[in-house]
């Protein structure tokens, strides 16, 4: 017999380890499990040092967070535990994250963290302490498969829908991990809060990269890597030199406003050439990306990722996590997994994640995810771009 959680014994005889943010849904996972009678245990990870963010609304695993989360535990009468993985953090996510950036690529660190600080090191600890599972604050869904392990599935409410940031979960991790809101609505986890008398009912919901506190990543790139913004020139896709820049770090692909040139039509990055430290731009059309080359690709599927192989396989794909799920396919080829949209994306960039499903809405399947290495645009701008940058290589050599 088996309990809510999908595991063997009573509920009180069950430690479950609740990785606790100061945010209103981690807090109410953790109520909602003590109210059923588990053993529960609050966790909150210090990852870095506070300075501005600490009061700043919106900002995530803010110094208050730590006090909040110590709050609900004291509310709940459960234990609480904050772990400092500061060094952790900084050599998991921030430095990989600015690593990423001055090779003009756009990263996403939410999803580093789950993958390595939360989703590993926490895992590692939460087993330590003897709990049969972690428990987060995550809008996903997981369910026990025929096979014994568990999928992961998109939760009841889309708009909430946190997937996108947790492909990179490996099935042995899912096995252990519980999403008890999954289910919930977000409005309807404030009312549990309200029930449960916690006072961060109501608390904003983190919004920003929390090591970002101003909200320009340029600035805390040139922090952690002085010199890292190097001038350059601004290149159009046909060749053209439009003018200069001062560092590719103040750009992303999609971008259009702050470009610092003239031009009678509308420009866009369209791509982030850092070996020659050049902005490459051009129209509008020249950003639709057609084909994804994707790397450490993380797959969730029950078959194989190789038996997919050259035929290939219909998936939903999603490139950002403000976007439904797209019709594709991916393919094996060549050692390479592809995914080529049905329908294209434009602002796709080296970096970015690609994340598969089964289907569109409530309840589909997440199949894995994988790093864009490289996205391939419509025959002829992707000809003008390789054009442009392999003469430019070989012009240097």
């Amino acid at each position: 017999m088996l309990n809510s959680l999908d595991l063997p014994g009573r509920p009180e005889d069950t430690r479950i380890v609740v990785a606790m943010s100061g945010g209103v849904d981690s807090s109410v996972v953790a109520g909602l499990l003590k109210r059923e009678g588990y053993d529960v245990v609050g966790m909150t990870l210090q990852l870095y040092d506070h300075g501005e963010a600490t009061h700043r609304k919106g900002a995530c695993c803010a110094g208050q967070d730590i006090h909040d989360a110590r709050r609900v535990a004291e509310r709940l009468d459960i234990p609480h535990y904050v772990l400092d993985y500061e060094e952790r953090f900084r050599k998991s996510v921030i430095d990989r994250f600015a690593e990423s950036y001055i090779a003009g690529e756009t990263p996403i660190p939410c999803v580093s963290c789950n993958q390595t600080v939360k989703f590993s090191d926490l895992l590692t600890t939460a087993r330590e302490l003897g709990a049969a599972a972690l428990a987060t604050g995550h809008y996903v869904q997981s369910r026990l498969q025929p096979n014994g392990h568990r999928g992961m599935f998109r939760p009841a409410d889309l708009d909430r829908d946190q997937s996108y940031f947790l492909f990179a979960t490996t099935p042995e991790q899912l096995d252990f991990i519980r999403f008890p809101l999954g289910h919930l609505t977000k409005p309807e986890t404030r009312a549990i809060a309200r029930e449960l008398g916690l006072e961060i009912a109501d608390k904003h919901d983190s919004q920003d990269i929390c090591f970002v506190p101003n909200g320009k990543y340029s600035d805390v790139i040139e922090r952690l890597k002085p010199g890292a913004a190097e001038g350059g020139e601004v290149v159009h896709i046909d060749g053209r030199v439009l003018g200069r820049h001062e560092g590719i770090i103040h750009y992303t692909v999609g971008q259009r406003r702050g470009l610092g040139i003239a031009s009678a039509d509308p420009l866009y990055v369209i791509h982030l050439d850092a070996r020659r430290s050049r902005v490459i731009v051009g129209p509008r059309e020249a950003l639709a990306a057609r084909r994804l080359v994707l790397r450490n690709v993380n797959w969730l599927g029950d078959a194989p990722l190789e038996a997919i192989g050259a035929d290939g396989m219909e998936i939903y794909a999603r490139v950002r996590s403000t976007r439904a799920p797209q019709r594709a396919q991916i393919v094996q080829r060549d050692g390479e997994t592809q995914v080529s949209l049905f329908d294209g994306e434009t602002g796709v960039a080296p970096g970015q994640a690609c994340v598969f499903y089964a289907g569109q809405g409530e309840g589909a399947r997440v199949l894995g995810g994988g790093w864009i290495s490289r996205a391939e645009r419509d025959a002829e701008a992707e000809q003008a771009l390789r054009r442009l940058i392999v003469t430019d290589t070989v012009a240097a050599a």
